[in-house]
């Protein structure tokens, strides 16, 4: 039980940059190169592969090499539904 409470927190850590939701929430429209995130973050390609590294370690997205190009993918689509239902309650709070 202990191990399965530290793999939770340690996706939740990974979330928790802004930078690496924002990624998480782009590849839910479908895989997207690194080149993309690097042009619409406006930052280093080294930044940008290390919060991919950090949700690709989390087992949250995937990747495939193709040529030279690296492209990656929603591995764990379930977080969507946990983030919908946080636009959801944020939503509702704003209604309030």
């Amino acid at each position: 039980m202990e191990q399965l409470t530290k793999t939770k927190a340690d996706i939740f850590k990974a979330l928790g940059h802004p930078t690496r939701l924002w990624i998480v929430e782009q590849l839910a429209d479908g895989e997207k190169c690194v080149c993309e995130f690097v042009e619409a973050l406006d930052v280093d390609f080294s930044t940008v592969s290390k919060h991919l590294s950090i949700l690709r370690t989390r087992g949250i997205v995937g990747m495939e090499k193709r040529g030279k190009q690296i492209f990656y993918h929603l591995a764990m689509p379930c977080l969507l539904h946990s983030l919908n239902c946080i636009d959801c309650l944020q939503d509702h709070q704003i209604q309030k």
